[in-house]
């Protein structure tokens, strides 16, 4: 008789003979094919690693504007541990895309040497990295001989004071710096991110757009999620996906792009310029715009991530609230096998979507998870 979604088989009232053996438990089938399968079918093979919990903005959809408790340098992963756990992610479970993350990579002193021996280690995994760009301008270069495939960057605004207030850091022109560096040392394509706040920047969206276009940049409009240390999102203040599509329509025709998402977060739409006063398009395409809308729109039955925070808990979902603990193993001398077993055993528990067995972050028993983005790693 087959297992079924992890539950245990039931036991005859007898007791099983001796030659059949004990139910399973509740968790992860014995046999299972390897790599890193969940109860509904899905596999992650998507890694997203954080290095750090430390960030130089203080962004108001993400942290307090005094920040947060970081971690001692104790409780983050060294490099050693940061290429072990990635090769085992890459050699024993399927892992076939890694994307560095925060807080902010770049504050991480030893950040090229970790590149550098995760390339040196897997000479053709696709390495990326979201970053701030604030000093991108200086380490582009570099990030790129080191073996860093591209860039994911966070840019909400183009106007000072607009990014200032959502920053709350004077750092704009040092992240546009940032961009344009990237993109010089090849490390394209250069994908950008932007949160939109109703009433603060929401206006801005068609000429961010325009803008990205015109430099060959990807940009990707995401809905704010409950993901702040404040706690004060709510549904009402959000920027939805189709007020995006909304804001867009102004200036452009959106029409959807004929390539496969293939598990991608973002809807990617192609750009071309509207004719005024019309619904008609004119010209050719401009590029592409994406709109991540974990919210409104969600992707989570063909979610394909798994998660590493800075000190090696596994988060199966961005919502969960539940974590397992890699690192502490690690360092108690587990082997790769045993390491691969409970991160494993981890995924098989993902539950259906936004931290629960259902979808529905408007759900009345949602509950917000206590870390922010910064302290999960996107």
């Amino acid at each position: 008789m087959s297992v079924q979604l992890g539950m245990p088989q039931p036991r005859a009232e007898s007791g099983p003979g001796p030659n059949v053996p004990a139910p399973q438990p509740a968790g992860r089938p014995a046999g299972m094919a390897p790599g890193l399968v969940d109860r509904y079918g899905r596999r992650a093979t998507d890694m997203r690693l954080s290095l750090t919990d430390k960030c130089n903005l203080r962004c108001s959809y993400c942290m307090p504007a005094e920040g947060l408790e970081w971690l001692s340098k104790q409780a983050v992963m060294t490099a050693e541990e940061i290429v072990r756990i990635v090769r085992i992610g890459v050699e024993q479970l399927g892992v076939r895309e890694l994307r560095l993350t925060g807080g902010e990579p770049l504050v991480r002193a030893d950040l090229l040497d970790i590149i550098s021996a995760l390339r040196q280690a897997h000479p053709d995994l696709p390495i990326s990295m979201t970053t701030n760009a604030v000093g991108l301008d200086k380490k582009a270069a570099g990030l790129k001989a080191a073996g860093l495939t591209r860039i994911n960057v966070s840019l909400d605004s183009l106007h000072e004071e607009t990014f200032t207030q959502l920053t709350r850091r004077p750092f704009l022109g040092r992240v546009l710096a940032g961009v344009d560096a990237a993109w010089a040392a090849g490390l394209g394509p250069v994908k950008l991110n932007a949160v939109l706040m109703r009433g603060i920047n929401d206006a801005e969206s068609p000429a961010l757009l325009a803008w990205a276009l015109g430099r060959g940049y990807e940009l990707r409009f995401i809905e704010q999620m409950p993901l702040d240390a404040d706690h004060g999102w709510t549904r009402r203040n959000m920027i939805t996906a189709a007020e995006i599509r909304d804001l867009l329509s102004v200036d452009y025709v959106l029409s959807a792009d004929p390539r496969e998402r293939d598990g991608a977060p973002a809807e990617r739409f192609e750009v071309r310029a509207r004719v005024p006063g019309t619904d008609q398009a004119t010209g050719p395409v401009l590029g592409t715009v994406g709109i991540i809308a974990s919210v409104t729109e969600p992707f989570c039955a063909d979610c394909r991530r798994t998660r590493i925070t800075a000190e090696g808990k596994i988060m199966s979902c961005l919502f969960s609230r539940e974590e397992t603990d890699l690192l502490g193993l690690l360092r108690g001398g587990a082997s790769d096998a045993q390491l691969a077993e409970r991160w494993q055993d981890a995924m098989w528990l993902k539950p259906k979507a936004h931290g629960m067995d259902h979808v529905g972050l408007d759900a009345p028993d949602f509950v917000q998870p206590d870390r922010s983005m910064s302290a999960i790693g996107g």
